[in-house]
């Protein structure tokens, strides 16, 4: 990088930190801290819903697996992510919005019980601070690759802006710069996959070379070949299907209090339910910008795959930046990448703060203490959250593939609580004991099973299949507790049970649509359908 690329970095980083300055104005309550007020229009939150999960995670990770697994890699955007979105917006948001909770652990305790709502929180607060390791961690290996700083400059650098904006502007800064960042991550993106193809011959000269490589005529399919797991992701139909496009999911989408938080700082109802559904039109195009740039590093990247060093999956984004763009459109793709994470890590520790002030120290260790007392809980919590975090990142350098590590931590956080969440919803005889339990057995079952795989007990052909036959076992395992805890314990009645439970009426009837969000085309269960037919239909040339 030279002065142009690194002037544009430095306008970037001014402009993040000037949102987080002009949002700090609008918070006068820990409401609108955490929550932005719930004052945001539907298409900004749709786009911070899906720029706080593009992050550096999404893009370093899903390169990596199109590296590694090709155009199967295509399952966790279609079959894995956009039905979880639009079930979320028209299924479960109604529940978590007009019910007024401030988080997912909160309403685990109106469901259930204190327990359950406690075990939630601490494994939210867990697995949201392993997260935003990945996310620094994989910082980190962008500013080493182009701009030779050592990792852990690099980590406190990019902690510390985000720090610095979140602690300042909550989470209405961090959703207005995610909204930013998705235009600047895909500025950064798309020079990167259009200069990669015209390396390769365009689209016919990479399908040519894919079948040249190490993935095959295998690496271009998505379907053909999962029929067992001798295919590029070592995994059959029903662990995709059942595993990745159920399990792993919806209890990634609908249960993860990082995303959820997006929508329900919506300005009401209708705004809350279309969120995610927004959400799912770009989502599901985003592969054009990942997992090709991956299948283009690994025809033009002579040793990519390596277990350590430079040539590890984690770099193909990393070195096809280094080695296609020129001066200035460099700058572009570094600050994209930059972005990029810092919504990631934005989303995280947002989250984070949030959880750690509402559902833990609030509800357990200070109560009854003014609101400005919590907000600056929630402003320590948020400079915790990212030390703590600098820490992770060291854990996600150990791993070849940093989406095969998060997909093992979605399997022991995520499973289990949509599985118990989803039954909880749905069935009101199930008491507040079984929730507890089956939360736990199922939490431990899924750890139990990934570290059974990693003393080589289990022989699952992949990490990933690991992953999803994990997801499974959770599910199951609370399948189970809850059918032998609920005949053994009181239910609640029913009238505490309102607005919480599918069919037991809403508890508040604050969930109210405004006039101008009632109109047809804004429906979530027409948009949320059209998302799907288009899921479907993108399947049709690479099955």
């Amino acid at each position: 990088m030279n002065a142009l690329d690194y002037l544009i970095l430095v306008l970037y980083f001014g402009t993040v930190l000037g949102v987080g300055f002009a949002a700090r104005r609008a918070i006068r309550t820990s409401v609108d801290f955490f929550l932005s007020g719930r004052s945001l229009p539907a298409w900004v939150t749709g786009l911070a819903f899906v720029s706080a999960n593009l992050g550096a995670l999404e893009i370093i990770g899903m390169a990596a697996n199109g590296a590694q697994y090709g155009l199967m890699t295509l399952h966790y955007y279609w079959i894995g992510a956009v039905p979880a979105m639009v079930f979320l917006g028209i299924v479960m948001m109604p529940f978590y919005y007009g019910s007024k909770v401030r988080s997912v652990p909160e309403y685990l305790r109106l469901r259930f019980n204190r327990p359950a709502h406690l075990l939630n929180a601490l494994s939210f607060a867990v697995a949201q601070v392993l997260i935003a390791g990945v996310n620094l961690y994989a910082l980190a290996l962008i500013m080493q690759a182009l701009l030779g700083w050592p990792l852990w400059v690099s980590i406190v650098v990019g902690a510390l802006i985000v720090l610095v904006y979140i602690t300042i502007g909550g989470l209405s800064s961090a959703i207005y710069n995610e909204v930013l960042q998705f235009f600047v991550i895909l500025a950064g993106l798309i020079p990167i996959t259009v200069i990669g193809l015209v390396k390769v011959g365009g689209v016919d000269g990479l399908w040519d070379a894919v079948r040249g490589s190490d993935l095959g005529e295998a690496g271009l399919h998505t379907w053909s070949g999962t029929g067992s797991a001798e295919n590029p992701l070592g995994a059959s139909w029903i662990g995709i299907v059942f595993g990745l496009g159920f399990v792993l999911s919806f209890g990634y989408w609908t249960t993860n209090f990082a995303e959820v938080q997006r929508a329900i700082s919506a300005k009401d109802m209708s705004a809350a339910r279309r969120t995610p559904i927004i959400a799912a039109y770009p989502k599901m195009f985003i592969p054009l910008v990942t997992v090709i740039p991956g299948l283009v590093a690994v025809v033009t990247v002579t040793g990519l795959g390596a277990e350590t060093g430079d040539l590890t999956y984690n770099n193909a984004i990393p070195l096809l930046m280094r080695d296609l763009l020129p001066t200035g459109v460099l700058g572009v793709a570094v600050t994209g990448l930059l972005a990029s994470f810092m919504a990631g890590m934005a989303a995280n520790v947002s989250g984070f703060n949030t959880v750690f002030t509402y559902d833990i120290w609030q509800a357990y260790v200070r109560r009854d203490r003014s609101d400005g007392y919590y907000l600056r809980v929630g402003r320590l919590a948020t400079v915790v959250g990212v030390l703590v975090g600098i820490g992770t990142a060291f854990i996600a350098a150990g791993f070849n593939n940093i989406m095969n590590y998060i997909q093992m931590l979605f399997s022991v956080f995520n499973a289990p609580l949509f599985a118990t969440f989803i039954i909880g919803m749905f069935w009101k005889r199930m008491t507040a004991w079984a929730g507890f339990w089956s939360l736990l057995v199922g939490t431990l079952g899924a750890l139990a099973t990934y570290l059974l795989y990693a003393a080589g007990v289990l022989p699952f052909d992949s990490d990933l299949e690991e992953s999803f036959w994990g997801a499974g076992v959770a599910f199951v395992l609370v399948v189970v507790v809850t059918a032998i805890i609920t005949p053994l314990t009181a239910g609640k009645p029913e009238g505490e049970l309102r607005g919480l439970v599918y069919g037991v009426g809403r508890a508040d009837p604050g969930g109210e649509v405004l006039a101008g969000d009632a109109r047809w085309y804004r429906s979530p269960l027409l948009l949320g359908g059209i998302a799907l037919a288009i899921s479907a239909l993108l399947y049709l040339p690479v099955l």
